[in-house]
């Protein structure tokens, strides 16, 4: 410890060695500076501490006792650039400020007390006793002022703090005071919020008041309006039901007129015997007449047995039955004519038969004179006594129909020149989809099927409601809705003739036997059949259309069947596939009975009917290349039918075909045409030699109807 000392003072006295021989310490100071008053001016200037001050403080105050005996030992070091008057200077000052240490020490005394000021001298008779040098008297000095201004700053904190706490007082009442401001203009605005509420709501209380009466005198109003609505009401239901009473005593009285109609038809209708034979003329056939007297009985029938499933019967209901009536009497009258004109004829023919005689001799010897050249030549000549056109019979039947058809197409004018009517329009739709949907639906693969497709089209003929694509269709939603579907659900069974058959034979019998069975309970559909038929397929009459001055080229064709679009007529091939397809369809309708039917009866157009037309064929002059086409598709369909049913008869016809009448189809049938002609030989040579004809394909059998 005193070898640390002695080490300090020997640097110190070398530090002020080292001052002595620098160039400060080489300057002389003037001893009479007192006397200057620049130095006095010195004087007056405020004191400015050391730039040391502050390692000496921290040397002093901050280290222990051993750490201030290094500072001190290291004190001359850094003094060491220091000259001699700087260091003389520095005496002045700490001298200066030790004698004014007292005089500092005062102020405070006064401020804090007696304390403070016995605390600084214990403190400077400490720092003298420590550092007894001129450094550490400096060094006390400096310690002593920032003492003082410690406390100082202390105090001035404290007075800012206080300043600063009633500053805080004297904001925190200004805040209070407004809030209580601002507390005082919410009330009051509340208040006036309140009163303009108030206003309001009586405001409103009132015309609410004000509304509630309005509506009470208009629920007045209404209900004085209500109160005469249902007295009109029900003076109206009360109109209605004497309307309905009426309606339906007009309607029993309909339903009476019906019935006297009827009974009266029956009994003209028995006038005409299809056997009569007049004494004086043996010749004159009455079948046509009877067959048109039984379709009318049958249309007046058929209307009782429709209006009694609707209901009663309609004006439009009592006017056909008037018109069927009014064309039966027309009917036996022109009988009667054609008989009393046949008995004039036969009297003035009897007059005549002398002459004739004569002359048939002559015609016999000139025939019997000529036919051996005619022979030897080897051309083939037709036979005479064929005709050129039907028999007048069948043309009547055939006009007969189509007059039918047109007054049902006049029925329904209405539904048909519908364009503006958008609700008439969407009921022809419907029933129209109605009709023709269930007929394309028509397959070989289901008998159960086949009975679904039957019973809806026979509900909606019978007035039911059905459904299709979604919708329920009836055909009451009309009044000429019926007629409608009458028409488009023959014309539909037509045109399945001509395109489904055509393309697949074995379909014909599945379409023949739902038509058969719809023509067996609704007539009238069955008479717009053959209407449409005859007019698609006029060899199915059979007829030859003739071609008549002023008759265009293209409507000639139509007539005889063909389709004429833009002036250009279809091929040949595609003609007669049609044609056949129409003709196996018409021979299996004649030959089919619905088998399900409650009232199973006398077929409505039965093979008798096929075996007219096959007479009327045979005794018609052949076409080329059409004649052998329908003859072979229809004994392909039906001749097993009619072997059947006469037996020799039939067999007679057949040989008739193939000795007589096919020489007459080879004579007009070129070499391009022999197709169709070659196919009827071969089943004519076939059906003579096995004698039998083969059940036709597609003939429906009893498993058909349990698939």
């Amino acid at each position: 410890m005193e070898r640390g000392v002695v080490q300090e003072r020997q640097l110190r006295w070398q530090t002020l060695a080292a001052l002595r021989t620098s160039s400060k310490g080489q300057l002389s100071y003037r001893r009479h500076w007192l006397q200057d008053e620049d130095v006095l001016k010195g004087c007056m200037t405020p004191l400015v501490l050391s730039p040391y001050s502050g390692w000496v403080l921290d040397r002093v105050v901050g280290q222990p006792g051993q750490e201030n005996a290094s500072s001190r030992s290291s004190t001359p070091k850094e003094c060491t650039p220091l000259t001699s008057g700087s260091c003389s200077q520095e005496k002045v000052t700490s001298g200066s400020l030790q004698g004014s240490s007292p005089l500092s020490s005062t102020e405070p005394s006064e401020t804090k007390g007696n304390s403070d000021l016995s605390l600084l001298e214990t403190e400077q008779e400490i720092i003298q006793a420590v550092l007894p040098s001129k450094a550490t008297e400096v060094e006390g000095c400096i310690r002593m002022y920032e003492e003082m201004h410690s406390l100082k700053g202390k105090e001035g904190l404290r007075q800012r703090q206080e300043q600063q706490e009633q500053m805080v007082r004297a904001v925190s009442d200004l805040a209070s005071e407004q809030l209580k401001r601002f507390d005082e203009l919410k009330e009051l605005k509340q208040h006036q919020e309140f009163q303009d509420l108030k206003e309001v709501i009586e405001k409103s209380s009132k015309e609410a008041q004000g509304q509630q009466e309005k509506l009470k005198e208009e629920h007045r109003h209404r209900a004085k309006i209500l109160n005469l609505k249902l007295r009109e009401a029900e003076q109206q239901r009360q109109r209605q039901e004497e309307l309905e009473r009426l309606r339906k005593e007009e309607g029993e009285e309909r339903l009476r007129r019906l019935y006297s109609i009827q009974e009266e038809v029956l009994q003209l209708n028995q006038q005409i015997d299809p056997n009569y034979r007049h004494k004086d003329l043996p010749k004159i056939d009455l079948s046509a007449y009877s067959n048109r007297g039984n379709q009318i009985c049958g249309l007046v029938s058929g209307l009782i047995r429709t209006t009694s499933e609707r209901g009663l019967p309609t004006p439009a209901d009592v006017a056909s039955t008037e018109r069927a009536l009014q064309e039966m009497r027309e009917l036996i009258a022109s009988m009667q004519q054609e008989i009393t004109a046949a008995v004039e004829e036969k009297k003035r023919s009897e007059k005549e038969e002398s002459q004739k005689q004569k002359e048939l001799l002559k015609k016999e010897q000139m025939k019997a004179q000529t036919s051996a050249p005619a022979e030897q030549l080897g051309g083939k000549q037709q036979k005479e006594g064929l005709q050129v056109k039907a028999d007048e019979s069948i043309m009547q039947w055939y006009q007969q129909l189509q007059d039918a058809s047109e007054q049902c197409v006049a029925s329904f004018s209405e539904i048909s020149n519908c364009k503006d009517n958008s609700e008439v329009k969407k009921i022809k739709t419907d029933l129209q989809k109605a009709a023709t949907i269930p007929v394309s639906q028509i397959s070989t693969r289901s008998g159960t099927k086949l009975k679904e497709i039957f019973e809806k089209i026979d509900n909606l003929l019978s007035g039911k409601a059905v459904q299709t694509g979604g919708r329920v269709v009836s055909v009451t939603q009309h009044p000429q809705g019926l007629d409608f579907v009458y028409y488009k659900l023959a014309e539909k069974f037509v045109k399945q003739g001509g395109e489904e058959v055509a393309a697949h034979r074995d379909a014909a019998f599945t379409i023949a036997v739902v038509a058969s069975g719809i023509w067996e309970l609704h007539p009238r559909v069955g008479d717009l059949f053959l209407a449409h038929l005859h007019k698609k397929c006029p060899y199915a009459v059979p007829f030859y259309p003739a071609l008549k001055e002023g008759t265009s080229v293209e409507e000639y064709q139509r007539m005889l069947g063909y389709e004429v679009k833009d002036s250009k007529i279809e091929e040949q091939d595609h003609f007669l596939k049609r044609m056949s397809g129409m003709i196996c369809l018409y021979a299996a309708i004649i030959q089919v009975q619905w088998p399900h039917g409650s009232k199973q009866g006398k077929h409505p157009h039965g093979l008798n009917y096929g075996w007219r037309w096959l007479s009327q064929m045979l005794n018609m002059e052949p076409l080329a290349d059409v004649t052998a086409t329908l003859l072979f598709c229809f004994l392909e369909v039906c001749g097993n039918a009619l072997l059947n049913l006469y037996k020799a008869q039939f067999w007679k016809m057949m040989i008739f075909i193939q000795e007589d009448y096919i020489p007459r189809i080879e004579a007009i049938t070129s070499s391009g045409q022999m197709g169709s002609l070659t196919r009827l030989k071969q089943f004519l040579e076939e059906c003579l030699q096995q004698k039998k004809i083969p059940v036709p394909k597609g003939a429906l059998k009893p498993s058909f109807w349990k698939s």
